[in-house]
């Protein structure tokens, strides 16, 4: 019913409120709301901080309410509806109530340096929820399932990281030693591209940026793919790094690496291994479970025994 009343909302308003609307439906309207934060004036900032904090909370506020909740004029949370292609505040709660049922209920906020442990806690957690959930609703299954195909048929693999990344590659040699695969990780530039320059065809490299950017990491996906290596990347869309590539996972996280330490990116790169961890352990079959389960029970004699409620 909400679908079909925006749309009739829709079709009233104009061509140049209508596209903004099917721009906002396609990237979720709290994420536009958070991008465009900083260039909103002073006012319609308070509306969108209080927003942004409960949106919820927000989607059953009246136009008044919501008003008294921000310190401003009604005025001026109908001011900022529209500058969101809302046709006024009815409408911007249907759209609002529709990033909801998206699936990404939270929406990552920076962290203030006059935060409090109870603020900054949440806002890391809250901010990692949604963008494990953004990296879900944007997986290229298809791409997985080529990465996975090409790590199964694969003589050895390598996972090159640096930086935040690096523990990424640690964890995948973590993952993916158990495969019977030989598999390495290497954090240093220097030997990445000397083992990128040894590279045989039947090779694989997982490279892993969360920018895609860095020139060292994109150097090093050209020789490997020059000496016949098939190169996945795990990096952000339409990188230089991904041009490079055999098969590039794109990763969208959005995380500002300038200013704050990397943390949500590395978080969903962790799941991306797992799910390409996971893919491997299928394809082999129920066959080579009892291998894996070998390697779990070996670490049983190294474990203290549970107390059972002692």
């Amino acid at each position: 019913m909400c679908s079909n009343f925006t749309t009739t909302i829709n079709k009233s308003l104009p061509e140049s409120i209508q596209i903004m609307n099917e721009t906002i439906t396609h990237q979720n309207l709290l994420e536009v709301i958070r991008q465009r934060l900083n260039d909103l004036n002073k006012s319609e900032r308070k509306v969108a901080e209080v927003i942004l904090r409960d949106p919820k909370a927000a989607t059953r506020y009246s136009i008044a309410a919501l008003a008294r909740a921000s310190d401003v004029s009604e005025p001026t949370v109908n001011r900022f509806c529209r500058n969101f292609a809302a046709s006024g505040f009815p409408d911007f709660k249907i759209q609002l109530a529709q990033s909801l049922a998206s699936g990404t209920p939270y929406v990552s906020q920076s962290v203030e340096s006059s935060d409090t442990v109870e603020e900054y806690s949440d806002k890391i957690i809250l901010s990692t929820i949604a963008d494990l959930d953004k990296a879900r609703q944007s997986l290229n299954t298809t791409a997985i399932s080529k990465a996975v195909d090409y790590l199964i048929q694969a003589k050895q693999i390598s996972f090159f990281g640096m930086g935040a990344s690096a523990a990424v590659a640690i964890d995948a040699q973590h993952k993916f030693f158990r495969f019977n695969i030989p598999v390495t990780a290497y954090d240093d530039f220097l030997m990445q591209r000397m083992v990128a320059a040894a590279a045989h065809t039947g090779d694989a490299i997982v490279a892993i940026s969360y920018t895609g950017r860095t020139r060292e990491m994109v150097e090093v996906a050209k020789i490997a793919r020059e000496q016949g290596a098939v190169v996945i990347g795990i990096t952000a869309p339409d990188s230089p790094l991904a041009r490079e590539c055999t098969v590039a996972l794109d990763v969208i996280a959005p995380e500002d690496t300038d200013v704050y330490m990397p943390m949500t990116s590395r978080i969903v790169h962790l799941a991306v291994i797992d799910i390409l961890a996971t893919g491997v352990t299928l394809k082999r079959g129920a066959d080579f479970h009892s291998h894996l389960k070998r390697i779990k029970d070996s670490l049983r004699d190294t474990r203290y025994p549970h107390d059972d409620g002692v």
